[in-house]
């Protein structure tokens, strides 16, 4: 029994061990995302942290044809916030709001209307859409480009271009950047931020 006992104290540790060195790959991946992006390295985890705590949390902003239309907090408040933030600090407006249209036209043509779940957007369209705008518009500066091109572009084309056909989704709750769009969102920031 110890014999055995022993092999596989060690796998679990190993297990374990290789847990441990992905996270620590992961957060330094984001790190090096966020900090391409634009954001201060002392702001980073709690960016990183709300955006995952507050996939979970919906704000209910109306009610329309017995659907609750709510926000996301971590798909959409800290994705426009963080844009609005970069926006402003960095003087490519021009570029941003070409590059958040051009995304949100190709998006909102790619979202597809889910019943009884919500809006759905292909997960790596609206990255490679950001990231290429991002490079064309401003190649020196693509990364906040593209990450604000990519999450407002995916937000105004998935999830506000299509709130007039709440009535298709037969769903309780429609939440802007939520379930469907979050992915796209989250990821195209990132994706956008690391191509770019």
């Amino acid at each position: 029994m110890i014999v055995f006992a022993l092999p596989l104290l060690l796998l679990l540790g190993l297990v374990l061990l290789l847990i441990v060195f992905v996270l620590m790959i992961e957060l330094r991946v984001l790190s090096y995302a966020y900090r391409k992006i634009g954001v201060p390295p002392r702001y980073m985890f709690a960016v990183l942290v709300l955006s995952l705590v507050g996939a979970h949390v919906n704000l209910p902003l109306y009610v329309s044809h017995g659907t609750v239309v709510a926000i996301n907090v971590g798909g959409a408040l800290v994705p426009i916030l963080l844009s609005l933030y970069l926006f402003f600090r960095l003087g490519l407006q021009g570029r941003m709001l070409i590059g958040t249209a051009i995304v949100a036209v190709i998006v909102h043509g790619l979202a597809r209307i889910v019943p009884g779940a919500g809006i759905a957007v292909p997960m790596l369209i609206p990255p490679l859409a950001a990231a290429g705008v991002g490079l064309l518009l401003s190649y020196r500066r693509a990364p906040p480009v593209a990450y604000v091109a990519g999450s407002m572009g995916t937000l105004i084309g998935a999830d506000l271009l299509n709130l007039q056909r709440v009535t298709e989704l037969g769903a309780p709750m429609l939440s802007i950047g939520g379930a469907g769009t979050f992915d796209g969102v989250f990821l195209t920031g990132i994706i956008a931020g690391l191509l770019a």
